[in-house]
């Protein structure tokens, strides 16, 4: 696998890397050409350091008798970030991070499979971030970002397009969904907006009123 920064610009979302289940190569690989930073959390690094890949940013509380510095002389220049908050994961840690720096948008891969536990968190803990860091998790299914309030976005026809909510999200309405919502509720556990899809190629529009509402981009 080749370096990455073919741009180098803050407006080009960051890139972390977690440590669930590994994404293909092929997005693996467009992610980095157009990451200017790339973050890896502790738990993922002898994995990513075996594919080659140039890290900017080694995050993590360094536990289990992890030594960041053996990676000083085969990553230089990289930055070591040391955060042994333990009342945080280490992914919202890397999201602390990128706060901190002023950088606004970050995609995320290996952060589902693997562990139910840390996928569930990973996907609903973002909606903390809301106004702070535009956040994108992706793997080879699917992409999952926070809605704001009034979503507009062009979609083929048929385009898999599930609606999560993170809680109970009040005053949701839709157009070009096949299963049109209209000031509706969703709430976690009880109702959800699953596979659902645009009706026809063109903008679908999504507004919520009250609530963290999560579209997830789906293929099969």
């Amino acid at each position: 696998m080749s370096s990455h920064h073919i741009v180098r610009d803050d407006q080009e979302p960051a890139l972390i890397i977690a440590n669930g289940e590994a994404c293909s190569m092929e997005l693996l690989g467009q992610l980095l050409e157009w990451s200017p930073l790339v973050i890896v959390l502790d738990s993922a690094m002898e994995r990513v350091a075996a594919l080659g890949i140039k890290v900017d940013v080694l995050l993590g509380d360094f536990d289990r008798d992890f030594n960041p510095d053996e990676f000083i002389r085969t990553q230089h220049p990289i930055e070591i970030v040391y955060a042994p908050d333990q009342e945080k994961t280490d992914l919202e840690k890397a999201f602390d991070y990128l706060i901190e720096r002023g950088i606004p948008a970050v995609n995320v891969i290996w952060a589902t499979g693997r562990r139910t536990d840390h996928t569930i968190s990973n996907l609903t803990n973002i909606v903390r971030y809301r106004g702070l860091l535009s956040i994108v998790i992706l793997d080879d299914y699917s992409k999952v970002f926070l809605l704001p309030r009034n979503f507009r976005k062009w979609y083929p026809a048929d385009s898999i397009l599930s609606l999560i909510p993170v809680g109970t999200v009040n005053g949701i309405s839709s157009e070009n969904l096949v299963y049109e919502l209209q000031n509706e509720t969703l709430t976690m556990g009880f109702r959800s907006g699953n596979s659902n899809a645009s009706r026809r190629e063109g903008l679908v529009s999504i507004i919520h009123q009250e609530g963290d509402l999560l579209l997830m981009e789906c293929n099969d």
